[in-house]
């Protein structure tokens, strides 16, 4: 059982790179407080962390948007973008209970829907539940339902909330 768990933790260190790495946290030991200086969600794991000085501080499981393999590529094909983005907005008063915007789209973004003919959209979020989904609770990520956002708990995004500033760099991997 150790060795299923050092496995996995080597491979959740390399799809999140060299900057950060996971050790195994015992109870007694403390993640870092204070604000988050980046986030990284890793799409094909279903996580958000919250990074502090290259130490994960927290992980959340989230769920995409319905089409969740790949980049987004235009506006309503249901994909979450991946690439380096920054936290652009906080919106209190969102119809999923508080949302984060995410600065997508980027130049990158822009050019490959502009390439295809197609409209890039925007409002990309990290966002609490939507009303009807609030019975999923802790599974709500077994589901992928958002348009492209990334959606946690609505304790969850209180949490994300007071732990990142606008201007925090925000990676989204395949």
């Amino acid at each position: 059982m150790r060795r299923v768990v050092l496995v996995a933790l080597v491979m959740v260190g390399s799809l999140l790179g060299s900057s950060v790495l996971l050790a195994p946290v015992s109870e007694a030991a403390v993640a870092p407080s204070g604000k988050a200086d980046k986030v990284i969600v890793v799409k094909s794991a279903r996580r958000l962390y919250l990074v502090r000085d290259g130490q994960v501080m927290e992980s959340f499981r989230v769920a995409l948007g319905r089409n969740p393999k790949g980049t987004k590529i235009y506006q309503g094909d249901g994909r979450t973008p991946e690439g380096i983005y920054r936290i652009a907005a906080l919106n209190p008063d969102s119809q999923f209970y508080r949302s984060i915007r995410v600065s997508y789209p980027n130049d990158a973004d822009r050019a490959r829907a502009q390439a295809l003919g197609q409209a890039v959209g925007g409002d990309i979020m990290i966002h609490g539940l939507a009303p009807e989904r609030r019975g999923y609770g802790g599974e709500h990520w077994r589901f992928d339902w958002t348009n492209g956002c990334i959606a946690v708990t609505d304790e969850e995004i209180d949490e994300i909330w007071q732990r990142v500033e606008i201007g925090t760099p925000i990676e989204i991997r395949p």
